[in-house]
């Protein structure tokens, strides 16, 4: 009777993903390195609103992108979370509560859950339309009720605080704003891990499948409004979160806090970056905050910007910046973007003068009418401009005509090269030979 070979025992090695810890590493270093960099006043204020904004975005894509959710009053838990969180370092400050600021944002997100438990029991219960309209009616309850209530919302002057309370650990008052980037950065790159960690979980996973077909979910066991409910309170705590990070680095909470246009803005935020990847929000959080808080210190008119780009992102790239960037890094994988260097270069000089002219009506336009008080001269790229001048328009329409007729002819260029690499892509991934 033959004797039966021994086997050696197996052993298996969980690969380590390298390349999404030098992501995270690399993430981390640049929060480090960011303030370091640009160190002036305006540059660390930018810096915090972005952190505060990436945190706010992240958790309304856990609905919105993960979720298929669209929320028209997601607000209500950033702006409710900043309440009771500025409610909490003022009692930190009158020796009511022990609790240290750095963990006021923590604050913020408790509550932030709560009114998820509340309002998303009630939300939850519809879905698609119904679910967007209910939002919007909550959020405009909240509104209201934000001015009804002077006692716990401020009125229409809002709740101020002062964050420099305590004693100070290892000579931190969280006084100069420089303190104030850290603790946002911190967290903010917290609740990232944790929002990406969230996304791999069941949890995360099963609302992908209810987003996507929630007849199927239904059909496998899972409750789709027990889904959608669990992830709405997730989503909540973050966004809770955030309004304690807001209230600590501005220091007032307002009526302002929970309208409906802090929901609109973390909506467009969300699109412009990409709802269908991770990290788009992300994208779309600096993008937002540099209209709204960098351009908004040079022109009156950056809503209407913010509004023309979100309208060109809607038609052109609806998968958001980071879709454009995962087209093109496609493309570089086939080492087939030589070919795009060319038509993107003319396509961008071209856009460059067509920006330069529509630039110059819309500021001149604004200068007759909005701004007319302050006179019709103006300073334009470093030059003076007259706009009650015939001159200045005609200048400005000639720019724009010929700069459109320029984008016209790159564009269709950039399509045709365009078309014929994705050709090429497509017959590599056919037949197996991506490089």
């Amino acid at each position: 009777m033959p004797v039966p070979a021994l086997r050696a025992p197996r052993v298996r090695f969980e690969p380590i993903d390298l390349g999404r810890w030098a992501i995270w590493c690399a993430t981390a270093l640049r929060f480090a390195v960011l303030p370091l960099v640009f160190d002036k006043g305006f540059a660390i204020t930018l810096l915090s609103q972005t952190g505060v904004m990436i945190v706010f975005a992240l958790a309304y894509n856990m609905i919105f992108g993960q979720g298929g959710m669209l929320s028209f009053g997601h607000a209500v838990y950033a702006g409710l979370g900043a309440f009771f969180a500025i409610h909490a370092l003022n009692w930190v400050g009158e020796g009511r509560l022990w609790l240290p600021v750095s963990l006021i944002p923590l604050v913020g997100g408790l509550f932030g859950a709560v009114f998820g438990v509340i309002f998303g029991y009630v939300t939850t219960k519809k879905a698609g339309t119904p679910f967007a309209m209910i939002t919007l009616g909550i959020g405009e309850l909240v509104f209201a009720a934000s001015l009804l209530f002077p006692g716990f919302f401020g009125g229409e002057g809002g709740v101020s605080t002062n964050r420099v309370v305590g004693e100070a650990f290892l000579g931190i008052t969280f006084g100069p704003a420089i303190e104030v980037y850290y603790l946002i950065a911190i967290w903010c790159f917290a609740s990232m891990v944790a929002m990406y960690a969230f996304s791999h979980t069941p949890l995360g996973r099963i609302s992908n499948a209810v987003r996507d077909n929630p007849e199927r979910a239904e059909f496998i066991g899972y409750s789709a409004q027990h889904v959608r409910f669990l992830v709405v309170v997730a989503s909540a705590f973050f966004c809770g979160i955030a309004g304690g990070l807001s209230a600590i680095n501005f220091e007032i909470v307002s009526a302002e806090n929970v309208s409906t246009a802090r929901s609109g803005g973390v909506l467009v935020a969300a699109f412009i970056g990409g709802a269908g990847f991770f990290f788009g929000p992300i994208l779309g959080a600096v993008v937002f905050v540099f209209f709204a808080v960098a351009l908004s210190d040079y022109t009156s008119a950056w809503q209407f910007y913010l509004g023309v780009f979100f309208v060109l992102m809607v038609m052109y790239a609806p998968g958001g910046v980071a879709s454009l960037i995962a087209m093109n890094l496609r493309v570089a994988q086939h080492r087939l973007f030589g070919r795009l260097v060319a038509p993107y270069l003319a396509l961008a000089a071209a856009g460059a003068v067509l920006l330069v002219g529509v630039i110059a009506l819309v500021e001149m336009s604004y200068r007759l009418t909005l701004n007319f008080a302050s006179g019709s001269h103006l300073q334009l790229f470093g030059l003076g401009v007259d706009a009650a001048s015939r001159q200045a328009w005609a200048t400005a329409l000639g720019i724009v005509v010929v700069g459109g007729l320029a984008f016209e002819a790159a564009r269709r260029r950039f399509a045709r090269t365009w078309g014929a690499v994705q050709t090429v892509v497509e017959e590599n991934l056919r037949r197996g030979t991506t490089p």
